[in-house]
């Protein structure tokens, strides 16, 4: 039998109705829509708003787009994995309560956490599954409501963060696409200037950790920005030196869409041209593990069968990778539906 390799055969996203503009934080706090646009580069956000609005709302909603875009009943599905930092609970997953709402009952589910890193690493644990031969049909979702762990008081974080989730259906395939590498690390020299301190074992949720604002996003920019242009743009061009790719090779370079700053840094570095670089952070903002999938779904109509695709992220831990993919269908084929 031939190699199997694990294919991307259909992408959606969900992101919520709600903007949260530039203007409307500046009433917030201290910040403006200049201070905001020349430091990260970003203009609006989508929030999920409403009670008891977990990131399976946009989970469901992508999944459910999913199915019926690729035509694919619930009952084909072998396996559900979420990547997010963000679940709805500590337990069950995410993953499950998506497979519930969207009638998927042959499926075994897991969230699985790497922060910003979690569509990459994401995609290597399906590529992983699906090379076993066992699975035929996995769907990957990433994304994350980045709104339930951000501090509105904290002018250097709050600019940063939206909220929004994809979800990819991946299938074996015996042709030359698909996943063809991926090149993951860690470092966890990351514990400090990125974390979310409190709510897990190490410091339970209590009076104190509320009162301190230790159940939302602290980060030390400088050092996570010295770390995230480094990180991602090594990996990028180990990735492509290996597989003998050059610059010319590559048709898309998908960078995780931390900040505008960061994504100007690692492109210059691989010296790939902008106009093969996927950049839409000034709408979403950061989604954490959503922004990957997010630009790939935006860009679908322009994605052809073949292209060399290199996606490249960076997050807590510190987490890093990039995957190099060979994408798999024309973008008309998935307009028959």
């Amino acid at each position: 039998m031939k190699q199997l390799n694990a294919v991307i055969t259909g992408i959606t996203a969900s992101v919520p109705d709600y903007i949260l503009t530039n203007e409307e934080l500046s009433t917030m706090v201290d910040t403006s829509d200049e201070w905001i646009m020349t430091r990260v580069g970003i203009k609006e956000r989508r929030i999920l708003k409403g009670d008891q609005q977990g990131i399976s709302v946009l989970g469901t909603q992508a999944v459910t787009q999913l199915l019926k875009k690729t035509k694919t009943s619930p009952a084909e599905i072998d396996a559900v994995i979420f990547a997010t930092s963000t679940p709805d609970h500590l337990f069950p997953s995410a993953a499950s309560i998506v497979a519930e709402n969207t009638g998927i009952k042959n499926a075994f589910c897991f969230d699985m956490e790497v922060a910003c890193s979690g569509f990459v690493y994401g995609l290597e644990i399906c590529n992983g599954l699906i090379k076993t031969g066992k699975y035929k049909k996995i769907i990957l979702l990433a994304g994350d409501k980045m709104s339930s762990i951000t501090n509105y008081k904290d002018r250097t974080t709050c600019p940063l963060f939206g909220d929004a989730a994809g979800a990819v259906l991946i299938e074996p395939t015996e042709e030359n696409i698909g996943i063809i590498d991926a090149e993951l690390h860690s470092d966890g020299v990351g514990y400090k200037p990125l974390q979310l301190k409190a709510g897990g074992s190490k410091y339970p949720a209590s009076h104190e950790t509320v009162d301190n604002a230790e159940h939302t996003v602290h980060q030390d920019g400088k050092i996570v920005f010295k770390y995230a242009v480094s990180r991602m743009s090594e990996v990028s061009e180990s990735i492509m030196k290996r597989n003998n790719l050059t610059v010319d090779d590559v048709d898309w370079l998908v960078p995780h869409q931390a900040n505008m700053r960061i994504i100007d840094a690692a492109v210059e570095r691989t010296g790939l041209p902008r106009e093969k670089v996927m950049v839409n952070i000034e709408r979403y903002g950061n989604t954490s593990a959503g922004t990957i999938p997010l630009c790939l779904w935006e860009w679908e109509s322009k994605l052809r069968k073949g292209d060399n695709v290199i996606l490249t992220a960076f997050g807590a831990g510190f987490s890093w990778g990039s995957v190099y993919l060979k994408w798999g269908y024309d973008y008309e084929e998935t307009q028959h539906c």
